[in-house]
């Protein structure tokens, strides 16, 4: 499978989108609220669409159009049209509501939970069971989860303020996640008080350990952290999976 996920900002992205029906509506409203500029033409576009700011345009302006997008759209249900508009678009980025693996942009199902952001695209094999498994993973994410999204994130900031190294400060992070007193506290839904007991384990860091780029230091709580990872996928599909580093510690 040629693909890789990415994110791909689009804030005064131009989006063009070919229908305007329910699925043209979905793909417009969601590249809407992601911030980009939305024509969308080849039908009458939704009272909604007008509120969220999309714009229509006649269908027989379309090689203008395709022209000033960046990306397009093709969600009509006219293929004949559909493949017309594919082959104005060229190089251009582009998605196919009707046949997915013909454009080089797949728009996944997805969904969020205040930051955290997750997609799940099946290969194109089945749309259905990629949103049977959204609704799997929707149910085991926890409001505790959210919470450490927000605490690792606040916890990075503190530790690049003082500590150089990479691999140091993603021991100390995960010295961090694996705290019993703070996971207490982020089950209680106190964050605050979370970012306390931070602020003190990183007053309580040793100065050496600030001032010395100790490149190969892992800690145990990381070393159990590894663990009770593959403990826990042990006998499930999950130990075949790839993790990919979403960023730098």
């Amino acid at each position: 499978m040629m693909w890789t996920p990415l994110f791909l900002k689009t804030d005064k992205m131009n989006v063009l989108v070919l229908g305007a029906g329910e699925v043209g509506e979905r793909r417009a409203s969601r590249f809407i609220q992601a911030g980009a500029e939305v024509i969308v033409t080849g039908g009458k576009i939704s009272d909604n669409l007008q509120k969220l700011g999309a714009i229509a345009k006649p269908i027989n302006e379309i090689e203008i159009l395709v022209e000033w997008a960046d990306l397009v759209v093709l969600a009509s249900g006219d293929g004949e049209m559909n493949n017309k508009v594919a082959n104005l678009a060229g190089e251009k980025l582009l998605n196919r509501a009707d046949a997915p693996l013909e454009g080089n942009v797949i728009v996944p199902t997805t969904f969020s939970i205040a930051d955290a952001q997750i997609s799940i695209f099946t290969g194109g094999k089945s749309p259905l069971m990629a949103r049977m498994l959204r609704k799997k993973i929707q149910s085991i994410i926890t409001t505790e989860d959210i919470l450490k999204i927000e605490l690792q994130d606040y916890s990075r900031t503190k530790l690049k303020e003082c500590i150089a190294n990479q691999k140091l400060r993603r021991d100390y992070l995960y010295q961090i996640s694996n705290d019993s007193e703070i996971n207490k506290c982020l089950q209680e839904n106190n964050l605050e008080k979370a970012r306390g007991l931070v602020n003190s384990f990183i007053k309580k860091l040793n100065d050496s350990d600030l001032k010395i780029n100790k490149s190969n230091h892992i800690s145990e709580s990381q070393d159990e952290f590894y663990k009770s990872q593959n403990s826990n996928n042990k006998g499930s599909m999950n130990q075949n999976s790839k993790n990919i580093g979403e960023d730098s510690f």
